[in-house]
């Protein structure tokens, strides 16, 4: 189990699902999260739930940098350093080439890819000055394994994979992890948009689509002490989904 006892944890797009589950997964094992989004009401009262002596909400939209900033100050002042960043905040769009609108593709960007780099811009020179940190950035299997009409997204997601394997080598000999997280399907918003979850998911090698406090409990694994010597890994958590689905022929179990 991944003690973050003492550890100060600034997560985007934590206000609800996967997010969420980081958040309080993180405060479950003694960290101090702050919950960085721009759904304010979900973030303070998952703040409130949390309580105000473990959990900060701030308003965060993450492709504008002097609200990087601005959370930045507001967890120093609250909780005196950030040690670990989790970009989580991502938004999904599906659609062909053809259909998919200039301004849409320009959005996936902006959170998906520069909302990362911001972050990593952001809270880099202050975890140096603090001795060091963990920065976990949820990627995809989407950027090694993209579905069809998914070239919008999976590129966003490519970029974010290659920008933080090369941060690894600039950051380590400032005392900063850099690890990567590629989820396949989770239940969230996302994954199953109003609660339905894809029948897909039967034939993944698990038989099931993932959960966000699975995700969440590797991204606490990445965060924590226990994963010192770590730094460069991708961790695939998909249920097997991107090594290959289910024989059809195989009777069901």
């Amino acid at each position: 189990m991944a003690d973050l006892t003492g550890k100060v944890a600034l997560i985007t797009g934590a206000a609800r699902g996967q997010g969420e589950a980081e958040a309080r997964l993180f405060v479950e094992r003694g960290a101090k999260v702050v919950i960085a989004d721009v759904l304010d009401e979900d973030a303070q009262k998952l703040a409130a739930d949390l309580g105000d002596e473990q959990a900060l909400a701030v308003h965060l939209d993450v492709s504008d940098p002097s609200q990087w900033a601005d959370a930045l100050a507001a967890a120093k002042q609250a909780f005196g350093q950030v040690n670990i960043l989790v970009n989580n905040a991502g938004i999904y769009f599906q659609g062909a080439i053809t259909e998919t609108p200039l301004d849409r593709y320009r959005k996936l960007i902006d959170v998906n890819q520069i909302g990362v780099f911001l972050g990593m811009q952001t809270l880099a020179p202050h975890m140096a000055e603090a001795g060091g940190g963990s920065i976990v950035n949820i990627v995809s299997v989407s950027s090694f394994a993209p579905l069809d009409l998914t070239s919008a997204y999976a590129s966003t997601k490519s970029a974010l994979l290659a920008m933080s394997k090369a941060a690894v080598g600039e950051l380590g000999p400032l005392g900063i992890r850099v690890n990567m997280i590629h989820p396949g399907g989770v239940a969230t918003e996302m994954g199953a948009p109003s609660g339905v979850v894809p029948t897909e998911y039967d034939k993944a090698p698990l038989g099931r689509i993932g959960q966000a406090r699975e995700i969440a409990t590797v991204a606490a694994f990445l965060a924590s002490e226990e994963s010192s010597y770590c730094s460069g890994a991708e961790i695939l958590v998909d249920g097997g989904w991107t090594v290959g689905t289910r024989n059809p022929w195989t009777a069901t179990r």
